[in-house]
């Protein structure tokens, strides 16, 4: 099956865990199936959201193979593979290939600091070849702030040049608009998701193709009704309060928030569990956010 060009939003879904700490896969299915349900194009398993570098190479594969038994749509997904060791995330986008996925969003080796532009290429390069797929669509994450190690431009442009059918596009989830233009300036085609639907029309106006947003987690209908209008004169106007909501989301630690929020909301406790070193949302806090969103006129999805 060919890379999918994806676009639009995709979500990195929350990853439930049980109260021993284990994956619980029957909630993670239920949780990308409603997310599919009401507005996400797509997944971004596996992404910072969705505590992935809490989780085992075994879980990953173990989860992603639930999913797609489930009949969640392998086009849909880009799992997150990249991880510091090279034969670790070759072995999961391998594995990602194997079942369909649409691509693979790889974060760069972010143990050893710094390193070199050649060194970067060099490992993307072999994960490349040794996934040895025609079917592979990479994904470059850019979180900085996170890893340590970033995705220079001229990485991108060398990989870009070298793979050209491969290396699909980026998620910048540096925060830093300054970047994210300067990418759609440089890279015309180059696929590019900022990680805030709070820029999506200006984003768009330069030739972004959505968003893959935390916040996707608890307003995917919202964010997609902003997708959709993209392009129009209503986009304005319905991205203003997607804005404001995800500024709230923002003022808590996105994770605990988006597990916190979801478990309440839909009642379901199977949402709430994160893995250490995450700490839990407090109650006062919990109950101080869930006042602030509804002041802003938010509420959860029902579909």
């Amino acid at each position: 099956m060919a890379a999918t060009l994806f676009s639009g939003l995709l979500v990195p879904a929350i990853t439930p865990f049980k109260a021993d700490l284990s994956v619980d896969a029957a909630a993670f299915v239920d949780t990308c199936k409603w997310l599919l349900a009401n507005g996400a194009n797509g997944l971004a398993v596996f992404g910072t959201t969705s505590e992935a570098n809490s989780l085992s190479m075994a879980e990953r594969m173990a989860l992603l193979e639930a999913l797609i038994a489930a009949d969640v749509p392998a086009e849909a997904l880009m799992p997150g593979v990249g991880l510091p060791s090279l034969v670790d995330t070759t072995t999961l986008a391998k594995h990602a290939v194997a079942l369909g996925c649409g691509g693979v969003l790889a974060l760069p080796p972010f143990y050893y600091k710094p390193v070199s532009v050649d060194g970067l290429y060099d490992w993307y390069a072999a994960v490349i070849r040794g996934v040895g797929s025609d079917d592979l669509g990479l994904w470059l994450y850019h979180i900085p702030q996170m890893t340590g190690v970033g995705i220079p431009h001229d990485l991108i442009e060398r990989l870009i040049r070298d793979f050209p059918d491969t290396v699909l596009g980026i998620k910048d989830s540096s925060g830093d608009w300054a970047n994210t233009e300067a990418m759609l300036h440089r890279f015309p085609g180059f696929r590019i998701f900022p990680s805030s639907e709070g820029v999506l029309v200006k984003s768009h106006a330069l030739g972004g193709v959505g968003c893959i947003t935390a916040s996707g987690n608890i307003n995917p209908a919202a964010i997609r009704a902003v997708i959709d209008a993209l392009g129009t004169p209503e986009a304005e106007a319905l991205q203003a309060p997607v804005a404001e909501v995800r500024k709230i989301f923002s003022s808590c630690p996105l994770i605990p928030a988006a597990k916190a929020l979801l478990s309440a909301e839909m009642d379901d406790p199977r949402l709430a569990t994160l893995r250490p070193p995450l700490d839990a949302l407090p109650a006062a806090d919990l109950e101080a956010l869930r006042a602030r969103l509804a002041d802003a006129g938010w509420s959860l999805p029902r579909a």
